[in-house]
């Protein structure tokens, strides 16, 4: 007679969240100030009220942060603003950097 027996095994495995990036837009004196505020809707999907009051602070301070992603969708959203700027005429410039 055979007796069935369960081994159970235990593993400590920790699961790393992705790291965090910011997204920073930095100021400039020839990009419109309705340019960065239709960016802000548009790409990184603020109301347009966030989006006057972040422009503002870019405009007084030389930068802000827009958003905190994953690498991946930081860098495409700063390639997607900057190839629209880039179109326009714009020396837009968003930089990112880790959380």
């Amino acid at each position: 007679m055979a007796t069935k027996s369960t081994v159970k095994e235990y593993t400590d495995r920790k699961v790393m969240e992705p790291k965090r990036y910011h997204v920073i837009m930095l100021n400039d004196d020839f990009t419109t100030m309705e340019f960065v505020v239709e960016i802000l809707v548009d790409i990184f999907h603020k109301d347009p009220v966030s989006a006057e009051s972040i422009m503002l602070t870019v405009h007084k301070n030389g930068k802000a942060v827009v958003g905190t992603y994953s690498y991946d969708i930081a860098l495409t959203k700063i390639n997607s603003a900057m190839s629209r700027a880039g179109a326009e005429g714009f020396p837009f410039r968003l930089t990112m950097e880790e959380a």
